[in-house]
């Protein structure tokens, strides 16, 4: 079982403080590793962050916006004036509006684009002189994770969304698709560096407010998923675990569904 442990690591994760992040930063420190959160609400980081620490675990907040370069390279200037190490990546974060065809428009395209393709990929571009070191002295090397999603895939079902407001809009699924492609092409180029790239692709994974705010979507999305049920974000957190541990140390270049079946249909 110590295969599954990240004891002594340091992780990035983005979007540190979000549903998916909150989760996912609490499953990384329990798992031994030091996680800096990044995001772009300081307040809230710093407010994750001291939860973190209260309760035992190591952690660090630090201001990133995925979609500015300026910001990339700043945080990444950052870890490396403070860290000797970098053992893994989380790209997580993603902000955007829901929305029909006609709802969209290019704004909402490029923000996307920047968030799931061009952000990730400079971040991780930026980071490969610590991660490569990293990975030189530690036989288990280094893993990046990228959070896709099941609509990276296979196109949302219109018959579910109807007039629920909830849209899972075009940009999404389209960047996302890019994700899980560009994962594929890190994993063949940084092998031999001793670098995995690994994506993991959930849904459906709504948030908590929508069994309020549209309790007949919720129930049409349970209907679609051959578990019968949504996901909860703690169930995000093993499988991006395994992929960040040296359980997964022959594993590269997958997309790991988290979908209760949902693209097996």
């Amino acid at each position: 079982m110590n295969n599954f442990s990240l004891e002594d690591r340091v992780i990035l994760l983005t979007g540190g403080a979000g549903y998916f992040g909150s989760a996912l930063a609490k499953g990384i420190v329990k798992s031994g590793a030091e996680v800096i959160l990044t995001g772009r609400t300081e307040k809230s980081l710093e407010k994750l962050t001291k939860e973190l620490v209260a309760a035992g675990g190591k952690a660090r907040s630090l201001v990133l916006d995925i979609s500015n370069a300026e910001s990339r390279c700043a945080a990444i200037e950052w870890i490396k004036e403070h860290y000797d190490r970098l053992d893994g990546i989380v790209n997580n974060a993603y902000s955007g509006r829901t929305g029909s065809i006609e709802m969209i428009d290019m704004e909402d395209f490029s923000m996307a684009c920047a968030q799931n393709l061009s952000g990730p990929f400079h971040l991780i571009q930026q980071a490969l002189d610590i991660l490569q070191d990293t990975a030189s002295k530690n036989k288990q090397g280094v893993s990046i994770v990228n959070v896709a999603s099941m609509y990276g895939k296979v196109s949302p079902d219109p018959r579910i969304y109807g007039d629920s407001g909830q849209n899972n809009p075009v940009h999404y699924g389209a960047t996302k698709a890019g994700m899980i492609q560009m994962t594929r092409y890190l994993a063949c180029h940084l092998a031999d560096r001793n670098i995995r790239v690994n994506a993991v692709s959930p849904g459906a994974f709504p948030r908590p407010e929508i069994k309020q705010s549209a309790p007949d979507f919720l129930v049409s999305l349970e209907q679609k998923v051959p578990m019968g049920r949504i996901g909860l974000a703690d169930e995000v957190v093993g499988p991006v675990l395994f992929l960040l541990s040296s359980s997964s140390s022959y594993v590269t270049g997958i997309d790991l569904p988290v979908d209760g079946g949902w693209t097996a249909w």
